[in-house]
C-alpha cells in the first residue's frame, strides 16, 4: 500500500515576501450557523459588522477554537465553558478551517471539528506533524467582550497579558521551571523514604554500645588464655559476617534473575495484539503492519539481550555458589578448631553460647551501621543535589521576572504617562498562603488568620528553617503569634514532606496596572468600567507580531477616546500587525480606514456574508448598520451644522 499523505506531507508553501508578522489568511466554515461562509482577511484592519445575532462573535470564537487558544480550564473555567458552548451549538457537527501564515512566510491550514484536536495541513491541504500547542508556530491574541474588563480586575490576567509580549521566551522558561519542579519532586521522593529508613536504623543502632559493653565484659577476668579465646571469638564473628555477605550476594543475583525472567517476552505479549484483523485490512493496514513488524523485531532483539544477561547471571550464580561452598568448607574447618579450643577451657566453654549470641547481635548491628552510613552518604549527595536544584529554580524565576519587568517598562515607556505598568517580584503570596491554610487545618487555631500572618511576615524558606529549629520565639516576634499558636504551627508544619513543599512553593510575580487620573495614578481594579477599558485597550493595541482579534473593543468607551486613542493606534500599527475587530462603532472601520469589512446577516437559523470589501465598497451597510441609516446620518450632520 502506498504511503499516506500523513507520513509523507508535501513541502509547506513559503510566501516569497513574508509580511514579518503572523496573519490569518481566511476562515471557512462547513456546517452549522455559518455554513458555507468564507472570510478572506486582509493584512491590516478587518472589521466584522452586522446586526446582533448575525454570527460576528461566533466567527471570532471559531477562529479561537480552531487555533486551540481557549482560556485555561483552571484559570478561567467560566469563560472557557462559554466559548465551548457557543462553538458546539453554532458548529453543529461541522468543521472550521483557518488559513494562517507565519511571520516567516510559512503557510498552513488548520482544520478542526467539535471535540477533535486541530489538524494542521500544508498549503496543498496534506496533513503534517506540526502542532499548535504552546504557540509553537503561530499565536493570535484574542479577546472577547468581557475579557478586557477582566484583565483590569485580575492580577493573573494582567500577568498573562504581559507574558504575551514575550510568549516564546517565557514559555521556554516555563518549560525549564516545570522540569526543575519535576526534578525537585523526584529528589524529595528519594530523600523522604531514605530519611525514615535511616531514622529507624538509628534507633536500632542506639543499642550497639550496650552490646559491645556486654561483649567486653566477657574478656574481663579471664585467665592467661583469654587473649587466644578472644581472638577465636573475633574470628568466629568474622565468619558470621562473611556468611552474611555471601547471602546478600545470592539475594542480589536472585532478584536480578527474577526481574529479567519477568521481562522476557513482555514486549511481545503487550504489543502483539495491538493490530487486529479489521485494522490490518483497513486503509492504514500497511502502516500498521510496518509498525507491528518493527515491534516484533525489537521484541526479538530485546529478548536475545535478556537471554544473554540471564546466561551471564546464571554463570555468576554458579561461580558464587562454588565460591560460597569453598567458604563454607573453610568455615566448618575453622569452626571445629574453635570448638576444640573452647572445649579446652571450662570457663570459656560455659560462657561461649551466651557470648556467641551477643556476637551475632553485634554483627547484625554492624551490618546495619554500614547500611546506615551508606544511606547517610546518599542523603548527603541528594541534599547537595537539592541545594543545586533550588539555586537553579531561583535563577529561572529571576530570569522570568527580568523578562516581565522589561515588558512592563516597555509598555510604560510607550503609553506613559497615561498608563503605567509595574511588576513586583514575588509580590503575590496566594499559593504560599493557600498551602499554609491547608496545612494548618485541624490544628485547632484560626488557620486562615494565622496563615495570612505567616505569609505576610516570613519567606517560605525562612519559615521552613524556623520550623526545623522549632523556634517558637521567632514566630511570636515576627509573625505576631502568641506562644500557644506558635507551638501549634510548629507541630502542624514539621513533616519533612511539607517542609520540602515550602522550599519550592511559588511566590508569584505581582503586576500592577495603573491609569493616570488627574495628578494621581489609580490601580485598574479601583477604576470604573470605562476607565478599565481605557487602561487596558491601549496595551492590546501596541505593536506585536501576533494578530489581534477583539470583540467590540468600543464597549464602555466614549467616542472621543475611540477617535483620539483607538483609531489613532489602529492607523499606526495596522501596517505592522493584523487586526480583526467585531464592532458596532462606525469610527473604527471608517476613520481607521479598514482594509476589509465583512457584513453579516441572518434569518435566525443561518448566517451569511452579504458583502465584503473596502469601506467604500460596503458604504451602504456601514451607514445603515453603524450610523443608523442615511437619514439619521444626514440629520445629525445638519444638526451639528457641519
Amino acid at each position: 500500500m502506498p504511503a499516506t499523505s500523513a507520513t509523507a506531507p508535501k513541502p509547506v508553501h513559503k510566501h516569497p515576501c513574508p509580511p514579518a508578522f503572523h496573519r490569518l489568511r481566511f476562515l471557512s466554515v462547513i456546517g452549522g450557523f455559518l455554513d458555507g461562509q468564507t472570510f478572506e482577511f486582509a493584512d491590516g484592519l478587518n472589521c466584522l459588522i452586522g446586526a446582533r445575532g448575525t454570527g460576528k462573535t461566533t466567527a471570532l470564537e471559531f477562529i479561537r477554537y480552531a487555533l486551540d487558544m481557549l482560556p485555561d480550564r483552571e484559570e478561567d473555567p467560566a469563560e472557557r465553558r462559554r466559548i465551548e458552548s457557543l462553538v458546539q451549538e453554532n458548529l453543529d457537527g461541522g468543521r472550521i478551517q483557518v488559513g494562517i501564515e507565519t511571520k516567516d512566510g510559512l503557510v498552513y491550514i488548520v482544520s478542526r471539528s467539535w471535540g477533535e484536536e486541530p489538524i494542521v495541513l500544508d498549503a496543498d491541504r496534506q496533513p503534517t506533524d506540526v502542532t499548535l500547542r504552546r504557540g509553537a508556530i503561530f499565536r493570535a491574541d484574542i479577546y472577547s467582550q468581557n475579557q478586557i474588563e477582566r484583565i483590569a480586575d485580575q492580577a493573573p490576567s494582567q500577568l498573562d497579558l504581559i507574558d504575551n509580549f514575550e510568549s516564546q521566551r517565557l514559555q521556554e522558561l516555563e518549560l525549564e521551571l516545570q522540569q526543575m519542579h519535576a526534578a525537585l519532586e523526584g529528589n524529595a521522593s528519594q530523600i523522604l523514604p531514605l530519611t525514615s529508613q535511616m531514622a529507624a536504623l538509628g534507633e536500632e543502632l542506639s543499642t550497639l554500645p550496650n552490646v559491645e559493653a556486654q561483649l567486653k565484659a566477657f574478656t574481663a577476668g579471664q585467665d592467661g588464655n583469654g587473649a587466644e579465646i578472644n581472638r577465636a571469638h573475633a574470628l568466629k564473628g568474622l565468619r558470621d559476617r562473611e556468611y552474611r555477605a555471601g547471602v546478600r550476594a545470592q539475594d542480589v543475583l536472585g532478584r536480578l534473575a527474577r526481574d529479567l525472567s519477568g521481562l522476557s517476552g513482555r514486549l511481545a505479549r503487550e504489543t502483539g495484539a495491538l493490530v487486529d484483523t479489521e485494522q490490518a485490512r483497513g486503509p492504514n493496514g500497511a502502516i500498521l503492519g510496518q509498525i507491528a513488524t518493527g515491534l516484533a523485531s525489537a521484541s526479538r532483539d530485546v529478548d536475545g539481550l535478556l537471554t544473554q544477561a540471564q546466561q551471564r547471571l546464571s554463570a555468576a550464580q554458579t561461580d558464587l555458589a562454588a565460591g560460597l561452598q569453598r567458604l563454607a568448607l573453610a568455615h566448618k574447618q575453622q569452626e571445629l578448631e574453635f570448638r576444640a579450643l573452647i572445649e579446652q577451657h571450662q570457663q570459656a566453654q560455659g560462657r561461649a553460647a551466651e557470648r556467641l549470641q551477643w556476637e551475632r547481635l553485634r554483627n547484625d548491628l554492624l551490618a546495619k551501621r554500614r547500611q546506615h552510613d551508606e544511606i547517610r552518604q546518599r542523603l548527603t549527595e541528594l541534599h547537595q543535589q537539592r541545594d543545586d536544584l533550588l539555586r537553579r529554580l531561583s535563577e529561572l524565576r529571576d530570569r522570568r521576572f527580568a523578562v516581565r519587568n522589561a515588558v512592563a517598562e516597555r509598555i510604560t515607556a510607550e503609553l506613559g504617562p497615561a498608563v503605567r505598568v509595574t511588576v513586583t517580584q514575588y509580590g503575590n503570596p496566594e499559593h504560599y498562603q493557600r498551602l499554609l491554610e491547608e496545612s494548618l487545618r485541624g490544628a485547632r487555631l484560626k488557620h486562615g488568620v494565622v496563615a495570612q500572618k505567616l505569609a505576610n511576615a516570613l519567606w517560605p524558606t525562612d519559615l521552613s528553617a524556623i520550623i526545623k529549629r522549632k523556634d517558637a520565639d521567632v514566630l511570636v516576634e515576627r509573625a505576631e503569634l502568641n506562644s500557644e499558636q506558635a507551638e501549634k504551627v510548629i507541630a502542624a508544619l514539621s513533616s519533612a514532606e511539607l517542609l520540602f513543599q515550602l522550599e519550592v512553593v511559588e511566590l508569584m510575580d505581582e503586576p500592577r496596572l495603573e491609569l493616570k487620573d488627574g495628578e494621581e495614578y489609580k490601580d485598574s481594579r479601583s477604576l470604573s468600567t470605562g476607565q478599565k477599558c481605557t487602561a487596558v485597550l491601549p496595551i492590546l493595541l501596541l505593536d506585536r507580531e501576533n494578530p489581534l482579534l477583539v470583540d467590540q473593543p468600543e464597549d464602555n468607551l466614549d467616542n472621543r477616546f475611540i477617535f483620539e486613542t483607538v483609531v489613532s493606534s489602529v492607523r499606526t500599527i495596522k501596517r505592522r500587525r493584523q487586526l480583526v475587530f467585531v464592532t458596532h462603532n462606525p469610527n473604527i472601520p471608517v476613520l481607521a480606514d479598514a482594509e476589509r469589512v465583512f457584513v453579516l446577516d441572518s434569518n435566525g437559523e443561518q448566517a451569511r456574508l452579504v458583502n465584503q470589501g473596502s469601506v467604500d465598497g460596503c458604504k451602504h451597510e456601514v451607514v445603515t448598520l453603524l450610523e443608523g441609516g442615511e437619514e439619521a446620518f444626514k440629520r445629525r450632520r445638519e444638526r451639528y451644522s457641519y
